[in-house]
């Protein structure tokens, strides 16, 4: 891929997003999830099932 071909995708990427109301890009916005999950994957909620039994 060249510069000017990297370029014109920037630039499409960036238009389409200009483009998009204000209110729909706040949308689209997925809640994160914790940190702990986020950083150790399931064995921080593995451990969380078997603390509450």
């Amino acid at each position: 891929m060249s510069f000017q071909e990297y370029l014109k995708y920037l630039t499409k990427l960036f238009v389409q997003y200009m483009d998009t109301p204000k209110d729909e890009r706040r949308l689209r916005k997925t809640p994160r999830e914790s940190w702990s999950s986020r950083w150790f994957g399931a064995i921080p909620m593995s451990i969380r099932l078997l603390w509450r039994k």
